[in-house]
């Protein structure tokens, strides 16, 4: 199918109209239901911003990466500038490496609460009980996220984002780890006193590692959240499909993400047949499939008013390579 050109009616204000009145925008998430084009988009923004002039790093938080295959170079485990794009970086966060870091200093915090404690165990136990939860490594993608953002190395950061249910939980840690260290720096606090009063020795601690750390652990969630929930700066944009299943997952985590206070920038659709294109003695499934679109951008027109930035159209080939991913660019920002 052949490129659209101009904006569709769905199109109230486009990409470029969003950034004109966000000019200090940072922080770019691209979210979605699996295989919608989340990491094509991502990559397609990230090359727009780095046209314009912008240091941009385009960075995967999503465990099964594709970047690499997107841009035909090897982008895993360290930051790579993009052959081709000057001002464009890319990275696919190393999973197994960023989840072993953290079990490491997991492991380190666990001794100093041990020998603090006075408890004469192995760490090694705790370590292995805590990360066997499913959500050890999301906290750890989570963690090196943020790493990256408050290293403040880019002008501008595009984040491809894991599917958006993992992608809800990765944005909201912020908030449920500000609650868990509230709860646990006050349960600190009460075993303190208790440990004083039924101690012989009246001297006080000198240290306490543990509460040093969750204290600084605030700080970071506190700054974690000041920058994912500051709409000047952070933009989550939803990728779907014209199709039931994507449009229902974004419908849901639209009104999650707004709960957490991250700000929405809007919706892309992606992958539309040009009807201009289909001709009555096209294929059955074709004219069929344009006949469920058109229905779905309805649907769309009546569930997201006025939060539609673009609709995209379903290219005559795969998106790949630097050449392609220009040509999304142009009509993501058309």
């Amino acid at each position: 199918m052949t490129q659209q050109t101009g904006l569709h009616p769905l199109v109230q204000e486009n990409m470029r109209g969003f950034l004109e009145k966000h000019p200090h925008l940072k922080y770019n998430f691209f979210g979605g239901k699996g295989g919608v084009g989340k990491t094509v988009l991502a990559g397609a923004s990230a090359l727009a911003f780095a046209r314009l002039g912008k240091r941009t790093l385009l960075a995967s938080t999503n465990p099964v990466h594709s970047l690499s295959g997107l841009l035909s170079q090897n982008v895993f485990g360290q930051v790579v500038q993009v052959t081709g794009v000057p001002n464009l970086f890319a990275y696919e966060i190393d999973t197994k490496d960023t989840i072993e870091k953290s079990k490491q200093e997991i492991k380190e915090k666990v001794s100093w609460f041990l020998k603090f404690a006075e408890i004469r165990t192995q760490a090694d136990a705790f370590v292995e009980s805590a990360t066997m939860n499913p959500a050890f490594e999301e906290s750890a993608m989570f963690e090196n996220m943020i790493d990256i953002m408050f290293k403040d190395e880019y002008e501008v950061y595009v984040f491809d984002t894991a599917p958006t249910a993992n992608a809800r939980r990765l944005l909201g840690m912020s908030s449920v780890y500000s609650l868990w260290v509230g709860k646990m720096m006050k349960s600190r606090e009460e075993a303190q006193s208790l440990r004083q009063v039924l101690s012989y020795s009246k001297k006080k601690e000198e240290k306490d590692p543990l509460m040093d750390y969750l204290l600084s652990f605030q700080q970071r969630m506190a700054h974690a959240k000041e920058l994912l929930t500051d709409a000047q700066k952070t933009a989550f944009f939803f990728v779907t499909l014209p199709e039931a299943l994507p449009i229902a997952v974004i419908t849901r985590f639209i009104a999650w993400f707004k709960e957490f206070g991250i700000p929405v920038g809007g919706v892309v659709v992606n992958m539309l047949i040009d009807k201009a294109q289909v001709r009555a003695d096209s294929p059955e499934f074709v004219r069929n499939r344009v006949a469920m679109q058109e229905a779905y951008m309805e649907e769309i027109k009546s569930d997201f008013p006025g939060m539609v930035r673009a609709v995209l159209p379903l290219f005559e080939t795969e998106i790949r390579g630097v050449e392609m991913l220009k040509r999304t660019a142009d009509a993501l920002y058309c």
